[in-house]
Formats: structure tokens, sequence, C-alpha cells
């Protein structure tokens, strides 16, 4: 049964103000991450946990990640309502759900093929209908939607996949987990057509984004 409850909405809010102790500063994301019912993303097994800031797995190796992580993603995009955001790893869907809640369109890519079949069906289920889900490699982005305003990757990425950055806007910003069996989230800012900022931001955990592919750059 998709039930949210008043206990669930509860967990939700003390979720949120956990968030902000962490430091997440985001009025608009910490509303986010309180309309999304994650509980419904989870295995049974796991629903009793739902609003402790820990990943669970999905399914097909991948994970749904820590709301913390989720916010701070989120967060770091700097989004504006009515943007065209690319995500690369739709997953569960939880993030995707979270951008929709942000006022932005969302185009979301997810190589795991059982992933996308479930999540392709049960965002709508949930009410959220309006992200444009694809199955495909996220390494090559989406070219024929670009460019977009901001760029999402959920996954740990080895290097920064030249397709991604071609398809970011000038003056557009990418986040992306860089790194092997730890990664370091990215902030790429495209000041130019081939000029970028970088700014790190630390360390964290994500399952891989393509085993035995080819990366750019």
């Amino acid at each position: 049964m998709l039930n949210d409850t008043y206990r669930h909405k509860g967990l939700r809010r003390q979720l949120a103000a956990l968030l902000k102790e962490k430091g997440i500063t985001g009025a608009d994301v910490l509303k986010a991450i309180e309309a999304v019912p994650r509980h419904l993303f989870l295995n049974s097994s796991f629903i009793e946990r739902a609003y402790e800031d820990i990943a669970f797995p999905i399914g097909s190796g991948q994970t749904i990640s820590r709301p913390h992580t989720v916010a701070f993603q989120t967060e770091l995009l700097q989004l504006k309502k009515g943007e065209k955001v690319l995500e690369v790893g739709t997953g569960s869907g939880y993030q995707t759900s979270v951008l929709i809640e942000m006022g932005v369109k969302v185009y979301s890519i997810e190589r795991q093929k059982a992933l996308f079949d479930t999540t392709k069906t049960f965002l709508p289920s949930i009410g959220y209908t309006s992200a444009k889900l694809f199955y495909g490699d996220g390494y090559k982005g989406l070219p024929v939607f670009a460019p977009f305003d901001k760029i999402i990757i959920t996954a740990g990425a080895p290097s920064i996949p030249n397709d991604l950055l071609d398809q970011l806007k000038v003056g557009g910003i990418m986040i992306i987990p860089l790194g092997d069996k730890v990664q370091t989230m990215t902030l790429l800012h495209k000041t130019a057509e081939k000029k970028f900022e970088k700014v790190e931001y630390g360390e964290f955990k994500f399952v891989p984004l393509l085993e035995d592919k080819e990366w750019g750059a």
C-alpha cells in the first residue's frame, strides 16, 4: 500500500531538521526533502528506518543515497525554478523526485534496465509525472535535449565525461562525485565553451556510475 501517514510526515520533518543541523541551509531543499515520501522508495524490510540518514540497497547493485547526500548535491546545484536539469543515474527515483519538488524540468537516464522499468512505472504512481526518463548509458548524456542548465551525477565517476561537459550550458553547473573507491564531491562551473572552474566539497561514497567503460578526460 502506498500510504503516506501523518507519522511519516512527522518523521520527514525530523529528517529535515537533522539535515539542517548537518549544514543544509537551503529552505527550498529542506522543503523538498520534507515533501518526498522516502519510505515508498524502499523495500518493505527497510521502511521502519526510511527516515534515518543512511543509504539502502535498491537492487541491481545500486543504492538509494543518504538523504544528506541527496540534499547536499541538490543544494550545490543552485537550482532556479524552470531550469532544465540532466540527472545521470535515476536509480530508485528519489533524487529525481526531490528535483521535481524544486520546480525544475528533469531529464534522467538510467543504465540498469530493471531499475529503469521499475522507476518509470513507480514515479507516476506516487504523483511524479513530469520527469522524462530514459534507458541508456549515462556517460553519453542526452545530446538531443542539450544544453542543460544543470547536470547532476548520482554515482561515482572515475573521471569527467566529455560528452556531459559538452551538454552543459555556459554558465551552468555540474555536480559529480569523482574518484574510485571514495569520491570527492566536485562542482564544475562552465565559464566559457571550453573553460571550467572546479570546486571540491569533501569525500563521499557512491556506487560506480559505469563499470568497464572508457571515459573522457
